[in-house]
């Protein structure tokens, strides 16, 4: 037997915990007692709010037409409505040789391997955007690929010169022995 210590009512079932009355922890008297839980009291709370007023009630709507799209065979992507975009690739690889000759090309000369494919890429990239525009896309990243490519060409160029040019005059000068 289970009383509540707020409103004095008392309860038979063993299971229940709280006072449906006000939510007090009910406590036990009698020979059946269990161990006492020190738990907070479960709190009474408001009905839920209804939120959406039209719930429950039937909305008459018409049902979705069907679709009617024909799908022709050998269009891929295109045919569901996504838009089949240009290709960029060869302007993209282009562009990263042609950084990547700026940047790690100095090291063990890699750059004249890196350049050269940048600018070969980048041509042919410009010349397929020319011929088909609608589906090679890229011209901007072909340009930046030939241009870092180029720009790594004519330092390494300048660089080898100066190079050459102060070694000769340091021959001519006598500081060779």
């Amino acid at each position: 037997m289970k009383q509540c210590p707020r409103c004095g009512q008392s309860y038979s079932d063993p299971d229940l915990n709280f006072c449906l009355n006000d939510g007090e922890y009910l406590t036990d008297f009698g020979p059946a007692s269990k161990p006492f839980d020190d738990s907070p009291p479960t709190v009474m709370m408001d009905p839920t709010r209804v939120t959406n007023p039209m719930q429950g009630q039937w909305q008459t709507a018409p049902p979705p037409a069907p679709l009617q799209q024909s799908i022709p065979v050998g269009q891929g992507f295109a045919a569901y409505g996504i838009p089949a975009g240009s290709d960029q690739t060869l302007a993209v690889v282009s562009l990263c040789l042609g950084i990547g000759s700026l940047t790690i090309g100095w090291c063990c000369s890699l750059g004249l391997l890196l350049s050269p494919a940048a600018l070969i890429t980048g041509f042919i990239a410009i010349s397929q955007t020319k011929k088909n525009p609608q589906r090679y896309g890229g011209r901007g990243f072909a340009i930046g690929g030939i241009s870092t490519g180029g720009v790594f060409l004519a330092l390494y160029v300048a660089f080898i010169l100066i190079y050459g040019l102060l070694a000769f005059f340091s021959l001519l000068t006598g500081g060779g022995h």
